[in-house]
């Protein structure tokens, strides 16, 4: 199954929560300026249930991918005369514009609510630092080395591993090489290069989520934990906290380095030298042949994980309980900078300057909120963070039949005195559901390349 029951129901909840709150914001707004409210929906398609309440009928309806808030319009069929004053189109352009733009910025505040939520199950800070480099690696390839510490990326100052990530997703789309300032462990300033060009293969996969750049923070230590009975190591006899030393004679001194030896020899006898209780033994392992996906190559598993290097995690990490003052904090600076973020990315797509591939769709986002909600209630809040905010940010982009392309209309409105004809907003409506469809068709191309590409 390429989605699981949970992740389905985790995805549909999301959906719920952002667009009942997107929506509600209109309807609090024009309600506040007494606009009258004829339906309230969430879904799309006749309603599989509805109550009247008022002049509102609230709706439930069979497609979650949306939602709607109807008032009284005269631009959408008639309207009885003593509902003109309480019409929306009837209203002055500075309501009208207070409407449109509620719904967004109840998704940014609701972003920094959940951010803050999130906080307050504990925060961890990480430096950054590499911990561990993955073989035949983007990385690796332009020489990173562990140990070190990155202060730069093409000359943006980096504070904390996350910036890492985001400063390289920026980076790498770029036409020239990436220039990264570290620190070595001897407090020597080093300088690495990534080619972009020669790595453009490796930057597509990264974009499709099929690759890493290939530095991690944490580290592990090549001794088993975790070896499952049925595995090919618990079938040799191998067991929790040996030490691999050598596989076929050659020293193995990273687990990641014997990670990538065993993926490549699936099937294929091994000659492992571990270390238990001081004692050196050898034994022959099979690694079992495993396809990751569907439409992957078989690699070898050989059923266990990696004890982590505690001494080396805690260095790197800062770990503490915010308040709630604090955590409030850390909400409105994290929707900010992700705020802020997201535009960049987006005006530098606009230029070239980053890829189309990096835009996910409804499928990437429901595989999200099933694995986020697999590893608990503080990752799956902050990815309903995330998701709101992205909500509101492009629902803020002044595209028409988006709010901000309404809030751009009702503005020209204000300041000339009267609205644009109606030619211009039916041509920049067009517009607009041609710029949506063609970003709805590369979402959906992007997902469909991540699954089979």
């Amino acid at each position: 199954m390429l989605f699981t029951l949970k992740t389905i129901i985790a995805f549909i909840v999301a959906l719920l929560i952002l667009v009942s709150v997107h929506e509600y914001g209109h309807y609090l707004v024009a309600r506040l300026f007494n606009i009258k409210v004829l339906r309230f929906s969430i879904g799309f398609g006749k309603p599989f249930w509805s109550k009247k309440k008022g002049d509102t009928e609230w709706c439930l309806a069979p497609i979650p991918l949306g939602g709607y808030v109807k008032m009284v319009d005269t631009r959408e069929g008639e309207v009885a005369p003593e509902d003109l004053p309480y019409a929306f189109d009837k209203q002055h352009p500075l309501k009208r514009i207070a409407v449109v733009v509620a719904g967004p910025l109840t998704n940014l505040i609701l972003a920094v609510v959940f951010f803050a939520v999130a906080a307050l199950f504990g925060v961890v800070e990480i430096e950054p630092m590499v911990g561990t480099v993955v073989p035949n690696s983007v990385a690796e390839r332009a020489g990173i080395q562990e140990n070190v510490r990155i202060n730069k990326i093409d000359g943006k100052e980096i504070k904390n591993f996350t910036d890492v990530g985001v400063e390289l997703l920026l980076a790498l789309d770029k036409k020239q090489a990436v220039t990264i300032n570290a620190t070595d462990e001897n407090g020597q300033a080093v300088e690495y290069k990534i080619d972009t060009q020669k790595e453009k293969a490796a930057i597509d996969a990264m974009a499709r989520g099929k690759e890493s750049i290939g530095i991690m923070p944490y580290r592990q230590l090549p001794v088993l934990q975790g070896v499952l009975k049925d595995g090919a190591a618990g079938r040799a006899g191998l067991q929790d906290g040996d030490k691999i030393v050598a596989i076929d004679n050659e020293p193995m001194n990273s687990a990641q380095i014997i990670t990538q030896k065993i993926r490549q020899s699936a099937n294929k006898p091994l000659s492992v030298q571990y270390e238990r209780q001081g004692q050196i033994a050898t034994v022959t392992l099979t690694p079992d042949s495993v396809k990751e996906t569907a439409d992957s190559p078989a690699v070898g598993k050989i059923g266990t994980y990696w004890a982590a290097d505690e001494e080396w995690n805690k260095k790197v990490q800062n770990a503490y309980t915010p308040n709630i003052v604090q955590a409030a904090q850390i909400g409105v600076k994290q929707t900010g900078e992700y705020s802020w973020l997201t535009l960049k990315f987006f005006g530098k797509m606009l230029i070239g300057q980053a890829s189309i591939k990096h835009i996910s769709g409804p499928g990437t986002i429901a595989e999200m909120a099933g694995k986020t909600v697999e590893r608990g209630i503080q990752p799956y809040i902050a990815f309903l963070a995330l998701v709101s905010l992205s909500l509101g940010v492009l629902n803020l982009m002044p595209i028409p039949v988006l709010d901000g392309g309404h809030f751009l209309y009702y503005a020209i409105e204000w300041v000339r005195g009267k609205p644009l004809s109606l030619a211009v907003q039916e041509f920049g409506v067009r517009l607009g559901i041609a710029a949506l469809t063609l970003l709805m068709c590369i979402a959906f191309f992007n997902d469909f390349v991540r699954w089979f590409g």
